[in-house]
């Protein structure tokens, strides 16, 4: 690694992070990012495709010798949030920021395009500087880029995240399922209202969710073998619009987590039997409309053995940990399922700068040293991956 060259970029990184924190887009909507993002590729003389699967951008570097096609990847969507913190590059679109880090590993993958178009006279093969739309949002803007074909004829793929719950100067990952499976559900109930003194005539969809509510609190506990790890959480119930009227309906959301696929059609199973039967209960029609998310992100055995050989070099020893399985989501699972690759956590997290605020908080925020060492792990797997041919 060129000390001297991270020295001279890493403002730079610093720089381009800060812009796009303060000026965030949405999932889908990310049109003066994927602009900003490809000019960068430009001034540092990549190959540019824009508007691959959605907003999508991808540089290429093609080196004069034969070797491996490597895809490494950032995402750069922000969050529907309003940014609580107070600080020079705070969000300057009322009701968005960057709430998980995506800014930050766009900035991380724009040092490495930088680092190899400087040096791209070593480069055997080929880099693509993959850089995705719609993380957050399901279907996600990964399978748009697979079917754009972003991954075609690559031999293996990188990805990594800024994490506050690390702190920064450590790193994370593991073999085999790392990441959940997310799906989400939404279940309305249909009843009939009326006077809330007259209970008698009406058929309470309130009652009939409430009861739902808690029912479904009994799949993973008692339906999910205790041994397969998930996740069934309600996040919304809406019903009723006065204190002395029997709500006429009931809407119900929520989201499921696992990793085996059995488990995940077992839930939705139960999910669906329940809401039928409760309802019917309580003299109430429901549906259930079920969106099947992203799949469980699965890192290659041999991908995940190069990191933990690979990470001390730019950590430390005793700085790299192996991770425990986390329920978040990530379509980077897609890349995955079609390619050798690994998925890293780099620490991210540091109390004296107030990086101590979960992902999706307001108040995120995230120590910029941990973008040099993001930057110089994602070169240093590169480099790996390419001396062995």
């Amino acid at each position: 690694m060129k000390e001297a060259f991270w020295e001279q970029w890493f403002p730079r990184m610093v720089e381009w992070r800060r812009h796009l924190h303060m000026n965030p887009e949405v999932s889908y909507h990310e049109k003066e990012t994927s602009r900003f993002v490809a000019d960068r590729l430009r001034e540092l003389g990549l190959e540019v495709k824009t508007d691959v699967g959605g907003y999508g951008v991808i540089g290429i570097l093609r080196g004069d010798k034969p070797g491996k096609t490597i895809v490494l990847r950032a995402d750069m969507d922000a969050l529907p949030i309003e940014d609580g913190k107070s600080c020079e590059y705070k969000s300057s679109v009322p009701g968005v920021m960057h709430a998980c880090g995506h800014d930050g590993h766009t900035s991380m993958l724009l040092g490495a395009a930088a680092y190899y178009s400087t040096y791209r006279e070593e480069l055997p093969g080929e880099i693509r500087f993959m850089f995705q739309p719609a993380e957050e949002v399901c279907p996600g803007g990964a399978i748009e880029m697979i079917k754009d074909g972003a991954i075609e004829g690559a031999d293996v793929v990188y990805g990594l995240h800024l994490w506050t719950p690390l702190p920064v100067g450590t790193a994370a990952s593991a073999p085999g399922p790392l990441m959940a499976a997310a799906d989400e559900f939404f279940i309305d109930i249909t009843g009939r209202g009326g006077h809330g003194g007259m209970p008698h005539v009406t058929a309470d969809a309130l009652v009939a969710g409430a009861a739902l509510v808690m029912q479904l609190q009994t799949i993973v506990s008692r339906t999910v073998d205790p041994l397969q790890p998930a996740v069934v959480t309600i996040g919304t119930m809406q019903a009723g619009t006065a204190q002395n009227v029997i709500a006429s309906s009931c809407r119900i959301t929520g989201t499921v987590r696992t990793f085996d696929e059995a488990t995940r059609t077992l839930i939705r199973e139960r999910i669906e039997m329940m809401a039928r039967t409760v309802s019917e209960t309580y003299g109430t029609e429901s549906s259930v409309r079920y969106l099947i998310g992203y799949p469980a992100l699965v890192n290659d055995e041999q991908e995940t053995a190069r990191f933990f050989r690979i990470a001390p070099k730019v950590f430390g020893e005793g700085q790299v940990q192996l991770s425990p399985k986390l329920m978040p989501a990530e379509d980077f699972a897609y890349y995955l399922q079609k390619l050798p690759g690994c998925f890293m956590f780099v620490g991210a997290g540091n109390p004296q700068k107030d990086a101590v605020y979960p992902h999706h908080h307001p108040m995120f925020d995230f120590d910029e040293e941990a973008m040099r060492y993001g930057v110089q792990l994602l070169v240093e797997m590169v480099s790996s991956c390419r001396e062995e041919g």
